[in-house]
């Protein structure tokens, strides 16, 4: 594997090690899993069973003094390392400058920043503008209303196996229901699925899998009736699923025929995590309209929609916004990863990073037939396990893997409809060794399962 480049850790100049003290969860974490239980709705779960007091390049440490390899990165979000030198630069600055006046009553120059750095990085050579907000939730309903006030249309299509948020409209528009939506309804009305391309279970090839679909959206919705089509390039809680090839652009190309907005949904996949700066970039698609959050400032909330200005003109004044959205605080966080994205060689370590999980991964897959496939892009790789008789979703398996990888001091996240798959989001500073580290851990964990 080639060398990790050098990298700011972050935060405190953590030793970069897994370390295991007590039992995970110890005494002090158990003691404020307590606390949470008694204060916080059992709505709001955990994946590890631990209370965090410190983070830094791919480490997590407890309040037992466990520290953990962090292959999650907080859900893609901590992509540039936790607390990273510049970020805490940045934000410390801008705090004591000013923690907010509201974008809509008076601008500041670094929304305006932020907004320019992502006209320029997304995808297309055409005239751009972006609106920031909160949350991915926020910016994909925020999405759906510029299309619809552009097209004057109402229907919306995304895929399955597809997440895109909580709230009300977001939750439409995801198709798993447990846990994102069951009992949460009615949801927002004129949102329709379409089947999504997943070569590992479906076995079509790019052109037949979109024809599939849009033969579904013409025949059950219409193209004069839609107003866009949303879709993740490379889906995130569906299981990391890779789309084969030649499939987005068919999607892409009919949008543009039948004049409906072809929405990419890269709040998970977005900021170097696939190896490009938008997994987009892969397909060779130019989106109409692009949603982004997650790495977008290194754990600060920050989303934003960028895409073609005659679009994102539609809106009459007023019409987007919101009290916190594009926050001073978090623009400048903003503003810091953008640059460790371009010029600290994210984008090279994210490859080199895919380039090794990959590896190591498909030698597990070769050496055992539970893992049913291993895919995707980047530092964003996922194994799928399977019964490997019937080929059939094996959740039981994957939990268990996980829940053991965690227990010796690996932070593993799942996802996938069936349950079956584990996903690696490992942050871009992570050393060589301690994700070696972690990769062996998996793989002690599986073969113990």
């Amino acid at each position: 594997m080639t060398s990790t480049p050098t990298i700011p850790l972050g935060g405190p100049t953590l030793p970069q090690e897994r370390r295991v003290v007590t039992a995970i969860p110890g005494p002090r974490s158990e003691e404020l899993l307590a606390r949470k239980a008694a204060a916080v709705p059992a709505g709001v779960g955990h994946t590890a069973p631990i209370h965090a007091v410190a983070a830094g390049g791919g480490v997590v440490v407890d309040a037992d003094g466990n520290s953990l390899i962090d292959l999650g990165s907080g859900i893609a979000v901590t992509s540039v390392g936790n607390a990273h030198p510049a970020v805490v630069a940045a934000v410390q600055a801008q705090v004591a400058q000013f923690t907010h006046t509201c974008f809509m009553v008076s601008p500041y120059e670094s929304y305006v920043a932020v907004a320019e750095a992502l006209n320029r990085l997304a995808p297309g050579d055409h005239e751009k503008k972006t609106a920031l907000f909160n949350s991915g939730a926020e910016a994909v309903e925020n999405a759906v209303k510029i299309a619809r006030k552009a097209t004057g249309r109402s229907a919306v299509v995304a895929f399955d196996h597809g997440y895109h948020g909580r709230t009300n409209l977001t939750m439409a528009l995801t198709a798993k229901s447990m846990p994102y939506k069951s009992g949460f309804g009615p949801f927002a009305p004129e949102v329709y699925r379409a089947p999504m391309s997943y070569p590992f279970r479906d076995g079509l090839s790019g052109a037949d899998a979109a024809a599939r679909s849009i033969s579904l959206i013409e025949k059950q919705i219409g193209a004069d009736n839609l107003a866009a089509v949303i879709i993740e390039p490379i889906q995130g809680e569906g299981g990391f699923i890779v789309p084969a090839d030649g499939f987005l652009p068919a999607l892409a190309d009919w949008c543009r025929e039948h004049g409906v907005v072809f929405i990419a949904d890269e709040v998970q996949t977005g900021f170097a995590r696939t190896g490009a700066m938008f997994a987009s970039e892969h397909f060779g698609i130019v989106p109409d309209l692009i949603t982004t959050a997650k790495g977008i400032a290194a754990g600060l909330p920050l989303a934003a929609v960028t895409g073609r200005a005659e679009i994102m003109d539609a809106s009459h004044p007023g019409g987007l916004g919101g009290t916190y959205g594009g926050n001073p605080v978090a623009c400048a966080a903003a503003l810091a990863a953008i640059d460790a994205f371009e010029n600290d060689g994210l984008i090279e370590r994210a490859r080199q990073l895919g380039e090794h999980l990959t590896t190591r991964l498909e030698a597990l897959r070769a050496a055992d037939p539970r893992v049913g496939e291993v895919r995707g892009l980047g530092a964003m790789i996922a194994a799928e396990f399977v019964d490997p008789e019937t080929g059939a979703p094996d959740a039981a398996l994957t939990a268990a893997v996980a829940k053991a990888c965690i227990a010796q001091g690996v932070i593993v996240l799942t996802c996938g409809t069936y349950g079956n798959v584990i996903r690696f989001l490992p942050p871009l500073a992570i050393s060589d060794e301690l994700l070696d580290d972690g990769l062996d851990v998996v793989a002690a964990a599986l073969a113990a399962a």
